[in-house]
């Protein structure tokens, strides 16, 4: 996305359950609270429960615009948040990610499991691939994400993560710092590629 671009929705990626830690829980709702006050649409996975259901009951309870994706396995398992927006069933986690992408403009991970972490790196590839310009982040509770985020320096360093590539994924532990990043954020050009050295 350009930085003269206004986003209006904004994807969170977070775990169904709330972990271990208290700041995992504080930091859910306050990030439901900053797009609310943005006036910016939450757009995510349509649970009830966990971090999950902390960011978009804190985007409601703040008067914000909360639409919940979820497939038809799930919402059967009674998982599924009924007091949103709006409340999209679609048929596989295939069509799930497809219609998160298309209704965003920006897409922040929190801490989460393995689906999770495979949502934001699959956004962020088709990011590096120029399937789309929008910013991609991890709004980072209490350290969540330090060792994912020296895993990731190790592989720039290493040559298999062009640095500009490393540099579209914004870290902050401050939602409204990781939301204005969104706003000022340009997206390098989609033929940067990765230059392998060849022994």
């Amino acid at each position: 996305m350009d930085s003269n671009k206004t986003l209006s929705s904004i994807c969170v990626y977070c775990g169904s359950n709330s972990g271990t830690h208290p700041e995992y829980l504080a930091a859910a709702r306050a990030m439901g609270e900053a797009l609310a006050e943005r006036e910016l649409s939450l757009i995510y996975g349509g649970g009830k429960v966990g971090l999950m259901g902390a960011v978009a009951d804190a985007c409601l309870a703040a008067g914000g615009r909360v639409v919940g994706i979820i497939p038809e396995f799930l919402a059967v398992k009674e998982v599924a948040h009924k007091g949103l927006t709006e409340l999209i069933v679609v048929d596989s986690m295939h069509t799930r990610k497809a219609e998160m992408e298309r209704l965003s403009d920006g897409f922040i991970a929190m801490p989460g499991g393995i689906g999770t972490m495979e949502e934001l790196f699959e956004i962020w590839t088709w990011s590096q691939l120029g399937q789309h310009r929008k910013p991609c982040g991890l709004l980072d509770a209490a350290g969540y994400f330090d060792h994912l985020n020296a895993f990731l320096d190790r592989m720039s360093a290493d040559g298999f993560v062009n640095p500009e590539h490393r540099a579209m994924l914004h870290r902050s532990d401050d939602a409204n710092a990781l939301l204005d990043a969104f706003v000022a954020y340009d997206a390098p050009p989609a033929d940067i590629r990765i230059k392998v050295k060849h022994t």
